[in-house]
Parts: C-alpha cells; structure tokens; sequence
C-alpha cells in the first residue's frame, strides 16, 4: 500500500511533536512507499542502538527510533529482529566501472552502495549520470579523470605528460571528472604544476605516490589520498636520504620501464627495516594539516606478494569474466615472488606495511577501504569485506575499520538510504559484514532471494564476450 505525500508530512510533524524528532528536509514526493525496519541494532558512526526502528521513504530516511516508533499507515514492516543494520559500505579504488552487468551488481549484493572509479573515461562519466537519473541501477559512482604519469609510463594508454605546461593541460582536459588522477613516474616540476593548476580548476588530486616526490611533500602540494601503501616505507625510513638518491641514480631502460618500478619497490622494503617512530610522528601530522588519507588496498597489495597460484582458485572468478582467469595470471608474471627467498620477504614486507598503515591510523591519518577491484583476485563487491579483515589484522579496532568503510555516515533523518543488514554483529568480528541479509538502496530492498538472482545474472553476464582491451591498473 502507498502512502500519501500528505500521510508522510502529517506523521512527520506528529512524530517530530511527539519524540522532538526534526523533519525532513526538502520536498517528499507526492507519494512515497514506506519501509521500516523493526528491532534490529544499528551501527553507524553515532554509536550503537539496539531495538532500533528505522524508516525509510524511497531513497531516504525518515525516522530513526525506538522498537515503539508509530508508522503511518501502508507502511511495510521488515522484521530484523536480532540482526545488525550498517550503513552503506564504499570501495574507494576501483577499476571496471565501464563492466556494468558485472562491477555494478557485485558490488551492491555485497552491500557496496558507493565506488570510487580510479581511471575515468567519457562513458564512465556518462554511465554516472545514468545511474543517477535511474536508468541504471547502481552505487553511488565517483570518478578521476584519466590516469597523467610522467614518461616511460608502465600503463597503456595513461596520459602522459613530460613538463610542467602539459600537466597543467591534462588538468583543464580532465572535463567531467571528479578528481585528477596522478600516478608514479611523475617528476616533482610536473606534480607541482598539476597541483597549482588543480588549484585554479577548484579540483581535487589523488593516486599513486610518484616516485620521484616524497610523500610529505606530495601531500604539502595538496595530494587528497595515497594509494596501495608506495611512498610510505621510504617516508619514514631513518635511510630516506640514501634511497632517495639510489632512486635518483637507478638507470631506467625505456624498453623495460617496469624493472625500474620493481626496484623501487625493492628500496621500499629495505626502507621497512629502517623503520622510524618519530618519523612516523612527523609524516602523520602532516598529513592530518594538509588532509590526506591513505587507502592503502592491501588485498591487491596481498596478492602481489605472493607466489602467482595462491589465489588463481578462488570461485568467486566465476563471477569475473571469462578471459580474466587468463588475463590475471599473465598480468602476475613480473610482480610476483618466486623463490623461497623471495617469498618470505614479501610476506614480511607485507605484514610491515600493515603496521605502518596501523601506525598511521593510530597517530589520527584517514584510512580508506579500497580494493583495487579489477586486478588480480580482487573482486568487485566481494573483496570490500576481505579488505576490512585485513586492516582488522593489520591492527585497526574493528569500530575503527566499520567507520572506514562506511565513510562515517550516520543513519539518521534526511540521510541517504544505503543500508546493510547483517546476520551478525560486526564490532565483535568483521568478518559478519559479509553474512549480508538484505541491501536497501535507492529505494529497493534487495532480500536474499533478490541478491542470489543478481548473482546468477552477473553469473551469466561473465560468460559474454567482452572487449580484449580492458584498462586496468593499481
């Protein structure tokens, strides 16, 4: 049954009398379809409330309250009793937004409503606004412009610029993009004028650490967010000088670009044994003036360092397609550890990233939830949770790694609807994220009956021929 617009308003301004609730702000529709949700505790960066009542009206929230909040009339009641309610979790490094049949109904069966894509393109932006209006049903999507490196670029198909005046025109180029995307082999002339020019376009610049700036100065500059963990080892390494310069110094081959790159990543690890807390200190409180987060997607980061099969089994792949199990496997050839050596120390390399990432949260640094979803074995949705356990191991509470995830929103009157009910409570193991019961968003609720159909239907999709040329990237 629908509720009328008039029924809304005048139970709104009932209940704001009766329990000093506020009212909604802005315009409800003419009729709206009522969902409330009954009994079930609520986490969400206010604290925690258990018997909650939560009421929704469309793609928003109307009411929060007590089991014994009234509810207007036609309103559908969801028992969820003893279960757990979260807000809307976000995966903010994504690659695939462009695989709509697959990346965009992953995510949300997996309780994913926002994404932010970290290589855009015009149908990207174009599929955007299109989920927007409703035509496409999806989460909510943010994203950079195209991926600007500096010369001898690992990525096909990267703009790339080789002075300052032409990173300054990728910038103005970058139309319809929600940020600027800036990625490794970047000299500090260039980065600077891509910073002051984001600057004069009022636009926002993340990605990867270059290379060739450290990543104080690069935040200094206005870089928002730090991905996949590069540049921090080296920032607070006590021999920061020395293997700043080995990088100055190291040869690079323009037909094997990529060695270089691996190199540095050697310097990175042998910068975690040279490990300094005041260091830490001083980076962590740049950081927090200059507002940078870091979104350090260790479960990419996992795989890479690790032997090339350990993951290649896993059988969430069926709901990729077809052609990444091939894809992926070519794509670890360079990265991965092969001998037993090697494998040990990529394993510790790993591990004390985490702690510097811990570290950094503990000194006050935003932490982002990312996954890298697109590259190998990290999947769109489903990797959002592996993700959260992981900076759970790392050493972040798991109130702490919840906050990230759901980016600190609220559930309260106004709010997007972006909801997840859980089987079980998180705050006491993370790993209940994953034990979905129901995803509400823009106005749907997605049951268990309704989240295994999606699956079989992303299921089906992965078996479409697609494209050979598929841009995918850290």
């Amino acid at each position: 049954m629908t509720t009328t617009r008039r029924e809304v308003l005048g139970w709104l301004a009932g209940l704001g009398a009766a329990a000093g609730a506020g009212l909604l702000p802005g315009e409800a529709s003419a009729s709206a379809n009522v969902t409330a949700l009954r009994g079930a505790t609520l986490i969400d960066s206010s604290g925690v409330r258990s018997g909650a009542t939560i009421v929704l009206a469309g793609d928003k929230v109307l009411a929060v309250g007590s089991c014994d909040l009234p509810l207007p009339r036609g309103s559908t009641v969801l028992d969820v009793a003893g279960k757990f309610v979260i807000p809307g979790l976000w995966d903010m490094h994504v690659h695939g937004a462009f695989l709509d049949k697959i990346t965009l109904p992953l995510c949300l069966v997996n309780g994913v409503t926002g994404i932010r894509e970290m290589w855009g393109f015009p149908p990207i932006y174009e599929l955007r606004e299109r989920i927007e209006r409703g035509e496409v049903f999806g989460p909510r999507l943010v994203v950079g412009s195209t991926i600007i490196d500096g010369p001898h670029s690992t990525l096909p198909g990267a703009t790339v610029v080789s002075t300052p005046e032409e990173g300054r025109q990728a910038v103005r180029d970058a139309k319809g993009a929600d940020f600027v995307k800036v990625y490794s082999y970047l000299d500090r002339p260039t980065l600077e004028a891509i910073a002051d020019e984001c600057g004069r376009q009022a636009i926002t610049f993340a990605g990867h650490c270059s290379n060739h700036v450290p990543l104080g100065d690069a935040s200094d500059l206005g870089q928002r967010t730090f991905e996949h963990m590069y540049g921090l080892p080296l920032a607070t390494s006590t021999r920061e000088t020395q293997l700043r310069q080995a990088i100055a110094d190291l040869p690079l081959d323009p037909a094997n670009p990529f060695a270089w790159f691996k190199q540095v990543l050697e310097f990175e690890r042998r910068a975690t044994l040279t490990h300094s807390r005041g260091k830490a200190v001083q980076l962590a409180k740049r950081l927090q003036r200059n507002n940078s987060a870091l979104c350090p997607t260790m479960v990419a980061m996992r795989v890479y360092a690790s032997p090339a099969d350990r993951f290649a089994n896993d059988p969430r792949i069926r709901y990729m397609p077809a052609f990444y199990r091939d894809f992926w496997r070519d794509g670890l050839t360079n990265w991965v550890p092969v001998t037993d050596q090697e494998i040990r120390q990529q394993a510790a390399f790993f591990r004390r990233r985490q702690e510097q990432v811990a570290e950094m949260h503990a000194l006050g640094v935003e932490v982002l939830v990312g996954t890298d979803a697109g590259n190998p074995y990290s999947f769109s949705g489903f990797s959002v949770h592996d993700e959260l356990e992981l900076l759970v191991e790392a050493g972040l509470s798991p109130k702490a790694v919840l906050q990230a995830g759901t980016r600190g929103a609220a559930v309260k009157p106004g709010a997007d609807a972006n909801l997840v009910v859980l089987d079980g409570n998180p705050l006491t193991n993370i790993r209940n994220t994953s034990r979905i019961h129901t995803v509400l968003t823009r106005g749907r609720v997605l049951g268990p009956a309704e989240r295994q159909r999606m699956l079989a239907d992303v299921e089906k999709a992965a078996q479409e021929p697609f494209p050979t040329a598929v841009r995918t990237c850290c």
